[in-house]
């Protein structure tokens, strides 16, 4: 099985049900999922490459909202039998995080188990099978692409459904871009803020 039919299996994936949200046909954001959706299909895709010997971490959203009896063994054994099908991959391990509503970071304990792992060395390719599992506010998901990607071994996001890769060479040189992290001679603020800011509250 070549590449391409091995990232055509991995969408086929079946996602994790979830309740979409209902646009009307004419609102902004209707427009602006559309035109990103023509977007996406313009661009050109790149994908991890099955030639690399990446360490995978497969990053679940999970909420059993079907009618098929251990869903979830079954979700997992299709993302094991399509990395199977690349043999310089190793899968690390699962990380699943449940419930219904789009997540934010700070409440998934198991997005931040894989970061740590990543950040220990662990893991060098994050797989999920959409951007709202992760995050639903875009900023989070730049930012945390963008310090896995400064990383001395670079860490990259593969998002199945929208077919990006956070370290495909039309992102690369942005995502490695460091400006944005504190510099040396950054001081934290103390606890009481506000007597720091004094000034900037009178």
């Amino acid at each position: 099985m070549n590449e391409i039919e091995i990232f055509k299996k991995m969408n086929e994936i079946v996602e994790t049900p979830q309740f979409s949200i209902i646009f009307s046909e004419d609102s902004e954001q209707s427009r602006k999922i559309t035109e990103h959706k023509e977007w996406l299909g313009r661009i050109r895709h790149e994908r991890p490459s099955t030639e690399v010997p990446y360490k995978v971490g497969i990053y679940i959203r999970y909420f059993n909202q079907t009618k098929y009896e251990d869903y979830l063994s079954y979700h997992k054994k299709q993302f094991t039998d399509t990395v199977n099908l690349c043999p310089n991959w190793t899968l690390v391990d699962f990380y699943i995080d449940e419930g219904s509503g789009t997540p934010n970071m700070e409440s998934s304990p198991e997005w931040t188990r894989l970061l740590n792992d990543c950040f220990d060395g662990k893991v060098d390719l994050i797989i999920t099978q959409k951007v709202s599992n992760v995050s639903k506010r875009i900023y989070e998901i730049t930012l945390c692409a963008r310090l896995l990607a400064a990383q001395n071994h670079p860490i990259g996001i593969y998002f199945i459904s929208e077919d990006v890769f956070t370290l495909a060479s039309y992102y690369r040189e942005d995502l490695r871009d460091t400006y944005f992290l504190p510099s040396p001679d950054w001081k934290t603020l103390p606890d009481d803020e506000y007597k720091a800011r004094d000034l900037l509250h009178d």
